[in-house]
């Protein structure tokens, strides 16, 4: 795959994620979710201070046929901004998007509330 061919198959996932966000928190504005440009230092997508009280994750996007997840995770960790926690989403073609999490993060947000089962 050409280099041109490989950043625009990234910059597509980098907008389906900013797009996501903004459908899910519609009280963004879609100046709050900005795709990065390819070759930017920092995370993939740039989220106002509005946007990571609502949304207190750093993305790194990968849309990629074999994914080094290990080495998507070290650079997303690199990024993480003060207050939120990385996030790894990646794809290759014809399959879903992941999502990838620290364990204890996810064990968090799935506490059940009130303590009831």
């Amino acid at each position: 795959m050409k280099t041109r061919s490989a950043k625009n198959k990234g910059k597509r996932l980098q907008n389906a994620i900013r797009d996501r966000i903004l459908e899910h928190f519609p009280q963004l504005e879609p100046d709050d979710v900005v795709s990065t440009l390819m070759g930017d230092s920092g995370t993939d997508i740039k989220l106002s201070p509005a946007a990571r009280k609502v949304f207190p994750y750093s993305p790194e996007c990968k849309n990629q046929e074999k994914v080094n997840i290990w080495a998507a995770i070290q650079q997303s960790e690199a990024n993480t901004k003060e207050n939120t926690q990385s996030v790894v989403f990646f794809k290759r073609n014809n399959t879903k998007t992941y999502a990838v999490i620290e364990a204890d993060h996810f064990f968090e947000l799935t506490k059940p509330k009130n303590n009831i089962l």
